[in-house]
């Protein structure tokens, strides 16, 4: 027989064990939740069993609590508990779907920031594509409308075109004369009607087909819309959405939200973060071997987090694919304006569909997003998008315009700047040289620092960084040792949530872990945005690579090795050069030398 005072000991765990019946209790109808529940406790000093215990869970609906009364028979103990029953916010009530939202780009990394920042260490924040926190400066026509827009009691001044040139003044009478009581009142709950047109038109002159403005929503960014579109899509968690991994962690978080099933193709990265048609085969069968439907697909072009860009080719293969698997392709092109090299130029995916033939050009089904946020824009504050529907019922766009009614309006200001984006100043315009002046030295500016990343990263030791040929953000490689693969374990972290910890911590340069993103079993990455200021950006790299390389020698000592490429281009024979380049470059141990079209590679350790 267990002492008293064992019993007494174990008081504790008899609690513990009071407050796991209790879930159990409350997890049952009402009328069952009176009752008892019997356990055989072990002493935690004799370790060995005590008698039987029984504890009373007595539910007290008017006071919103449960009585826990545990009783210890033979030893004559007992003792009583009072627990309130969870309230409604209460973490343990919550909607499991929240629980399960993760959102690495304003996750451990940047919080971690924020905090060190708020300590006083300058951070350098990378870990998101925020164009205006890192420097750029707005374009002047666009703010000078919205300006005028926002304060309509300047345009009867009549010194305002002392301030404001001829050609802001008349967008902004344009504008405001779209609205009903001007930016402070609600629009149409698909935006503003003449917005929609000139989307419409910019569509048209894009891709050579004309657009429906009734089939184009306005939205408070790309993100509401995609969330609208996958909500409507997703049914239960037997759905499943086809998304590119590495991806954008707004798709998991949305689908974990809605409570449906991500359903991952990887992209390979020795191909530059290219497609592969039989992978996405494979990643449906093996999803319906487990009894998930696929409805739709993903695909970020250019690419969020690996920069990369579809060609046309590619995308028939995938618009042939949804057509022979029926689903709806989500088209995210908010970078479509972020292009870096000239063999790659974008192209929309609607663009390529409808001149596909009508087989498939009337079936498939394609949801296109775009943003004033990217771009040379970078207007992400302002927080303005659109998506257009193409082959979408006409039942079904109602339903989606009855849910987007449920938040009257998007923002109103923000349907400005898209207006503005999609219909510029023109030639001959006042403002068109300025205009022309600061988005071309943008995007300029942009390319040399995609370039002076990529070779940056590809200059260290252990790291490995496929050109960004669009969108704004580098994704490297990090070799890490085992030795530090180790030492995150026993910190208890992911290896390369940890190496971006370290670097936080030494160079105040915030980046998001490529687990965040999804990658291969045992391949570690990181994103840093190619966004901080262009005169910055040797001192950054400089910073990053003296912190990597002392991180390696700290985990790996001597061993390792550095990449260096010497490529002699106008030798080159063709683009098959160059892809096998990618290759060698993605093989650990190869140096390669391009030299007159003869490719040679040698084992190089440094």
């Amino acid at each position: 027989m267990t002492s008293a005072k064992a019993v007494s000991n174990s008081a504790i765990d008899i609690f513990a064990r009071a407050s796991e019946a209790l879930q159990i209790l409350m997890s049952s109808e009402p009328e069952q939740v009176n009752g008892y529940i019997f356990c055989e406790l072990e002493s935690s000093e004799a370790k060995t069993k005590a008698s039987r215990v029984a504890i009373k869970v007595i539910r007290r609906p008017r006071r919103k609590l449960w009585e826990v009364m545990v009783v210890e028979h033979r030893n004559l103990f007992s003792r009583r508990l009072i627990v309130m029953a969870p309230r409604a916010l209460d973490y343990e009530s919550l909607n499991e779907n929240v629980k399960k939202v993760q959102y690495a780009v304003r996750g451990e990394l940047y919080l971690r920031a924020s905090e060190l920042q708020k300590e006083g260490k300058k951070i350098i924040f990378t870990n998101v594509g925020n164009p205006h926190a890192l420097g750029q400066k707005p374009l002047t026509f666009p703010r000078q409308v919205v300006a005028l827009c926002q304060a309509p009691f300047l345009l009867d001044d009549p010194n305002v075109g002392l301030f404001f040139p001829a050609d802001a003044i008349a967008k902004a009478k344009h504008y405001l004369a779209m609205t009903i009581g001007g930016l402070g009142a609600y629009t149409d709950s698909r935006g503003m009607p003449g917005v929609r047109k000139e989307v419409a038109d910019f569509i048209e002159r894009r891709d050579g087909y004309p657009s429906d403005p009734e089939l184009i929503f306005l939205t408070d960014g790309a993100s509401k819309g995609v969330m609208q579109i996958l909500n409507t899509i997703i049914r239960g968690e037997s759905d499943g959405i086809l998304v590119p991994v590495p991806q954008y962690p707004l798709y998991s978080a949305a689908i974990s939200l809605f409570g449906g099933s991500l359903v991952p193709y990887f992209l390979e990265e020795t191909a530059n973060w290219g497609l592969d048609v039989n992978d996405l085969r494979q990643s449906v069968a093996q999803a319906r071997s487990k009894g998930i439907t696929v409805r739709a697909m993903v695909i970020i072009n250019p690419g969020n987090p690996t920069g990369q860009c579809l060609s046309e080719a590619n995308l028939r293969e995938i618009l042939h694919f949804c057509y022979q698997e029926n689903l709806v392709l989500l088209g995210d092109e908010v970078y479509q304006q972020n292009i870096y090299q000239d063999e790659r130029p974008f192209i929309s995916a609607r663009k390529v569909l409808l001149g596909m033939g009508p087989r498939v050009s009337k079936e498939v089904q394609l949801i296109s997003f775009h943003t004033v946020s990217k771009g040379y824009w970078g207007e992400c504050g302002q927080r303005g998008g659109y998506f257009e529907m193409t082959n979408i019922p006409p039942k079904t766009v109602d339903e989606i315009y009855k849910v987007a009614s449920v938040s009257l309006s998007p923002n109103v200001p923000a349907q400005i700047f898209m207006g503005l984006m999609v219909n510029p100043p023109k030639p001959g315009d006042i403002s068109y040289e300025q205009f022309i002046r600061e988005s071309k030295g943008i995007l300029e500016s942009l390319r040399r620092r995609a370039r002076m990343m990529t070779d940056g990263f590809n200059s260290c030791r252990n790291v490995i960084c496929n050109f960004t040929e669009g969108a704004m953000y580098s994704f490297p490689q990090i070799r890490l040792p085992p030795k530090a693969i180790d030492a995150a374990k026993r910190a208890g972290k992911v290896p390369d949530v940890f190496y971006c910890l370290k670097l936080l911590e030494a160079t105040g340069i915030s980046t998001v872990p490529g687990s965040g993103f999804g990658q291969k079993e045992g391949v570690f990455h990181l994103r840093t945005t190619i966004l901080p200021a262009e005169e910055d950006m040797p001192e950054i790299m400089d910073s990053f690579k003296k912190f990597n390389d002392e991180f390696m020698e700290q985990y790996e000592g001597r061993g390792g090795y550095s990449r260096f490429l010497l490529t002699i281009l106008s030798a080159a024979n063709d683009d098959s050069d160059i892809n096998r380049l990618y290759e060698y470059l993605l093989n650990p141990t190869s140096h390669v030398v391009i030299l007159k079209g003869f490719t040679q590679t040698s084992d190089l350790m440094s």
